[in-house]
């Protein structure tokens, strides 16, 4: 597996899930973007929940955790056709041979369900912190956002697998961009919700960025391809815009958390703006 600074990188694949086609493109036709991602007979369609592991000597960090079991046994199981007969959270760390307890940090980009419902587990006494010695980083102003959310938003945070954390003491609440560990350093945008944490991980010869709901899949690179989750689209599009012209220039490699084909790849500006090129693999890192 690649090599960034200290770090050995692993992708964890947690599963499957659809969300509604019109809704992860907003304002583009159903004929434009059917094209490039087929919905089934619901209008959804499929997409990963990609999470990232960076195992060092003395450090295991992980990059969002999925959907885990929020939603098993209930009506929305269904509804966003959850799908854990592929890969599970748990089956993909020891398929790299971790384990829960192995996890010493887990830093969650944002706290919408689909990327943070893996760090909690739902156990006979109630739900319960999914890495028992992890300390879990989020942005104190996305925290305070999520506990007290806007109607727009509410249906995404889900409490069972926010409070747990906290009544664990295993809550870091980050404030504003920076390094957060070697290596490691986090940058917020704004326009998908507020104070989201993209992951930057880089040393001399290599930087990755695991870009979660800025860029969802390949097909949002486009400024106008936004989704209506998105609480304030406008910025949004100009970070995007901002974000892409950044990367393409460091000949920075993004991580897509939910394309259900592509891992990483690499960015190069054409005719038709900034696209990913060299699609491939992380191993191919």
């Amino acid at each position: 597996m690649p090599q960034i600074g200290p770090y050995t990188l692993y992708p964890i694949d947690t599963g499957r899930f659809g969300l509604d086609g019109g809704a992860m493109f907003g304002i583009v036709p159903k004929p434009l973007w059917s094209k490039r991602i087929e919905p089934d007979a619901q209008n959804r369609i499929p997409l990963s929940m990609r999470c990232l592991l960076l195992a060092g000597t003395d450090r295991r960090i992980l990059i969002d955790a999925g959907i885990g079991d929020t939603f098993e046994g209930t009506k929305y199981q269904d509804i966003y056709a959850v799908d854990h007969g592929s890969a599970t959270l748990e089956e993909s760390l020891r398929a790299h041979g971790f384990g829960r307890a192995d996890i010493t940090d887990v830093i969650l980009t944002h706290l919408h369900f689909d990327h943070c419902g893996g760090g909690t587990r739902e156990t006979p006494e109630g739900p319960e912190p999914t890495f028992p010695n992890a300390t879990y980083h989020v942005q104190k102003r996305h925290w305070n956002w999520a506990t007290d959310p806007n109607p727009k938003e509410s249906a995404s945070f889900v409490e069972e697998t926010l409070f747990p954390i906290e009544a664990a003491n295993q809550l870091h609440l980050v404030e504003g961009e920076g390094s957060l560990f070697p290596n490691v350093e986090v940058i917020l945008v704004h326009g998908h919700t507020e104070a989201q944490q993209i992951v930057k991980v880089s040393d001399d010869e290599t930087t990755l960025v695991y870009v979660a709901d800025l860029l969802p899949t390949i097909h949002h690179l486009a400024p106008v391809w936004t989704m209506a989750f998105d609480v304030r689209p406008l910025q949004t599009i100009e970070e995007k815009r901002n974000f892409l012209g950044r990367a393409e220039r460091s000949e920075w490699i993004l991580f897509f958390e939910h394309d259900p084909r592509v891992q990483i790849g690499d960015l190069d500006r054409t005719d038709q703006g900034i696209e990913v090129v060299d699609r491939r693999p992380l191993g191919d890192l």
